[in-house]
């Protein structure tokens, strides 16, 4: 039987008839080959990529490394080139496909390693950022995309018609907000520090709920309960769905019964499995995985190795290679709906699944983010100092509470949202309240799940401390003895597994005159900070009379920062904000 062997002249047939995505796919693949070929003095003529010829010669082998989700459609448009005998300088492709997860292979790249491929596929472009910010150059290039998928909420059937489904659209933010309602809705996700789909949802829910007041301390209290339902990765995430409606089932707290996932995914699962999910697509637009196909730094790659490997991904955007890609389950790469993949996916209307996609999410947004679940999620040890001294007794303007008990308040709802694994201790300070010292431990820092006696955890003995905070009848503010002795005991007990941080509250300026001045404890506090094992001091100042200055330049000598607020009930909002930040800052 004979094959049909597919060359450059029928891709350049093809290529004509796509859309503007596809003109930009092959305009950027053109440059990759002109590049080439000016380096190597290599003219052909009739084109830059040979057209028809022969497979008689030895074949160009490609080493591809592709998401797993999009790998085995590589494969079916690796075997069908071979097959038909598509060619690259009148050679076959021999191309052969190897399953890797996007971050695994960002993280090779960007130590410097042997990046083992001749092109990649991660599943979104924020990889191919990540792998090259391990330098000063680029180490793999992006010449163009070959398919994408948007990300949308799946669900049983039981979960779905309890929430609406289809009728009912919700936003990011109220999804997130279902799924943190105990045990109302278990949304499970794959980590967002591996998984571009459960980042770049978390982005979305990050940056509609964090513009309503408060919406930062819901982010984070939805992160931490998202957490608790993660797996590393996207490939094992279909695995933790109940698996039928019954009662050892959708009663185990294991089984989630809704998933963050793709388009793609709801689809071939819908096709192997005889109980289908149904998908909600969140308005305003869902964000969407976009596979660039991306080449080392030329150097790594000899020229029939480069035009073959741009090639392989010109075939790729064919309609042979975009067929194999539809079926399955992928969208073309300018991300346009396609009513029956999507409703196999468990897409109904008027679930907005024909809407565009969002626009993806900036590169400082991700890394928000990103930050923002490293150190919500990871366990922190905290060292709280709350200002004790007479001036917290004020009454608060509106509220006809003194200042410290708002401020116990806020700390106790603040409290509420770490874990059993989280390490948290307390000290008070006015001015000599322990002898000569102006500071005194209520609570040494330990785990909050740890048991300090029968039927009592340290958990309850920092619930009844805080309770107990009382403003002292005499004394003054012992400002800056206290922070650098707080600044000091943490970094003796830092843990090295930990988020370690001090909270310091006050609400006012140092009074006490025989203490260090202001330069003396910045330039100590400097010479403790070790940029090697991050300790940040979030400095909060409460209260007209507090010095916002200070604090400032307190939390800024340590990679931390300082904050000035009117009303203590902001401090639960403050110090989840100051979490995000501190995250963000050790990302970079």
């Amino acid at each position: 039987m004979g094959r049909h062997k597919v060359t450059g002249e029928d891709h350049g047939t093809r290529c004509s008839t796509r859309g503007r995505g596809r003109g930009r796919t092959v305009a950027l693949a053109t440059i990759l080959v002109v590049a080439v070929v000016a380096g190597t003095g290599i003219a052909v003529r009739g084109g830059l990529i040979p057209l028809g010829g022969s497979c008689a010669d030895d074949a160009i082998r490609l080493k591809v490394s592709a998401s797993p989700d999009i790998a085995p459609a590589l494969r079916a448009a690796a075997d069908y080139a071979k097959e038909h005998e598509v060619t690259s300088d009148g050679n076959c492709l021999d191309v052969r496909v190897a399953s890797e997860d996007s971050s695994k292979v960002a993280e090779r790249v960007k130590a410097g390693k042997d990046p083992g491929f001749h092109a990649w596929v991660p599943d979104a472009s924020m990889w191919v950022d990540q792998a090259n910010s391990g330098g000063n150059s680029a180490r793999v290039s992006p010449t163009g995309a070959v398919a994408s998928t948007p990300v949308a909420v799946g669900m049983t059937e039981k979960a779905a018609k309890k929430l609406g489904w289809p009728k009912k659209t919700y936003s990011w933010a109220e999804l997130a907000a279902a799924g943190s309602q105990g045990d109302a809705l278990r949304l499970g996700s794959a980590d967002p520090a591996r998984s571009a789909t459960g980042l770049l949802a978390l982005t979305e829910v990050a940056g509609q709920a964090g513009k309503a007041e408060g919406g930062s301390a819901q982010v984070a209290a939805a992160a931490k309960i998202l957490a608790e339902r993660t797996v590393d990765s996207d490939t094992q995430l279909l695995d933790t769905l109940a698996r039928d409606d019954s009662g050892a089932e959708s009663g185990n707290p294991k089984r989630n019964d809704a998933l963050i996932l793709t388009e793609q995914r709801a689809y071939t699962r819908n096709k192997e499995s005889d109980r289908e999910l149904d998908l909600f697509y969140p308005e305003g637009g869902s964000p969407a995985l976009d596979y660039p196909y991306v080449v080392p730094d030329n150097t790594e790659l000899s020229t029939e190795q480069s035009r073959a490997a741009v090639r392989f991904m010109t075939f790729l955007n064919e309609s042979h290679g975009q067929r194999l890609l539809r079926a399955d389950g992928f969208r073309p790469e300018g991300g346009e709906a396609d009513a029956e993949v999507a409703e196999a996916a468990g897409a109904r209307a008027p679930q907005p699944y024909t809407s565009p996609t969002a626009e993806p999410p900036s590169a400082k947004a991700l890394q928000e983010t990103r930050g923002m679940w490293t150190i919500t999620v990871q366990s922190a040890r905290l060292l709280v100092v709350v200002d004790s001294s007479p001036s917290m007794a004020e009454l608060v303007p509106g509220r006809g509470q003194s200042r410290m008990d708002v401020t116990k308040a806020s700390l106790l709802q603040a409290l509420a949202q770490f874990t059993s694994a989280d390490d948290i201790g307390l000290w008070e300070f006015s001015t000599r309240l322990d002898g000569d010292r102006d500071y005194r431990e209520l609570v040494p820092t330990d785990r909050l799940g740890a048991r300090k006696g029968e039927g009592v955890t340290q958990r309850d003995k920092l619930t009844a401390a805080f309770g107990a905070l009382q403003p002292q009848t005499g004394g003054a503010t012992g400002l800056y003895d206290t922070t650098l002795a707080a600044y000091q005991q943490a970094s003796k007990g830092y843990a090295a597994d930990k988020f370690n941080a001090v909270v310091l509250l006050t609400d006012g300026t140092n009074e006490d005159p025989g203490s260090l001045t202001r330069g003396a404890l910045l330039t100590k506090l400097r010479d403790l900070a070790d940029p090697a094992h991050p300790l940040p001091l979030v400095a909060i100042a409460v209260g007209p009379e507090a010095a916002g200055d200070d604090v400032k330049a307190i939390g800024s000598a340590t990679g931390g920062s300082g904050f000035k607020v009117d009303d203590p009930a902001q401090i639960h909002e403050v110090i989840n904000n100051a979490i995000v930040e501190a995250g963000s800052k050790q990302q970079h």
